[in-house]
């Protein structure tokens, strides 16, 4: 089986592949205080919360935007399974190409949305993730990551709101009845989660009218918070809540690696 590690800047996703079907997943909070030991007994408890043995793991691969931690999650990886994971980055020898000027700097998320889009789709594509960023990755056809959009992620502007204001009270980001809120709590989930809605929709407007051939492209959405904010966006048109660990599974293949 395959291990398919995620590590974001709030969650690491955790999929475990039997030939290209997921069996399972799991999202831990990525602690960088955390230890590798500790690491390690986490990833034993899930595979075994799921009726797996870390010993039926033949390989595994790690994506990261969060270098502190990645070491340590790799170390856990072997500690548990005794398979050293494969790292996919900017360097790694993928069916892709990073058309942009700083290819190197690109995020593994974006370059694993990039191949699982142009793999599933093979039609250009803006991929929205909702994270602590949420960003926009322009995909062509021919799998060409052309670029993007980053901005502020949801809950990120949500906390940023509550810890800068004096008054304002945590609030559960869940969907708005209605745009006019009458009660403080109603009023910030309007303006979080109808706003950034907004936001997608009119990015998703820019991007269609620079893209480079002219033709619409498709919009999907992905990410921990894709399933609250998509409904409420005019544009994207499906959500795809586990591309980047397809992502990973296709770069395993690419990389030559056999589970």
């Amino acid at each position: 089986m395959l291990l398919a590690i995620n590590i974001n800047n709030t969650e690491t996703k955790v999929g475990l592949f039997r030939g290209d079907s997921l069996e399972a997943h799991w999202r831990l909070t990525t602690a960088p205080a955390r230890t590798p030991d500790e690491w390690a007994a986490a990833f034993t408890a899930y595979l075994l919360q799921a009726g797996r043995s870390t010993q039926e793991v033949r390989a595994a691969i790690v994506a990261s935007v969060v270098p502190p931690v990645t070491q340590g999650v790799c170390e856990a990886v072997e500690l548990a399974t005794t398979v050293p994971p494969v790292i996919v980055d900017g360097r790694s020898k993928l069916p892709l190409t990073l058309d942009v000027d700083e290819p190197l700097t690109v995020g593994a998320d974006r370059i694993l949305n990039t191949l699982a889009a142009s793999h599933l789709f093979r039609r250009d594509t803006i991929v929205v993730d909702f994270g602590t960023a949420t960003t926009f990755d322009c995909i062509t056809g021919d799998g060409r990551f052309i670029g993007g959009v980053i901005m502020p992620g949801v809950r990120t502007a949500s906390d940023a709101l509550i810890r800068n204001t004096a008054k304002l009270p945590a609030t559960e980001l869940t969907p708005p009845e209605r745009v006019i809120g009458r009660r403080t709590e109603d009023c910030i989930r309007s303006g979080v989660l109808l706003g950034a809605a907004e936001a997608v929709d009119g990015l998703v407007r820019r991007i269609k009218a620079e893209w480079p051939n002219g033709k619409a492209p498709h919009v999907i959405a992905t990410g921990g918070l894709a399933s609250l904010v998509a409904p409420l966006a005019r544009e994207i048109e499906a959500v795809h809540p586990d591309l980047t660990l397809t992502g990973l599974r296709l770069a395993a293949t690419a990389l030559g690696l056999q589970w």
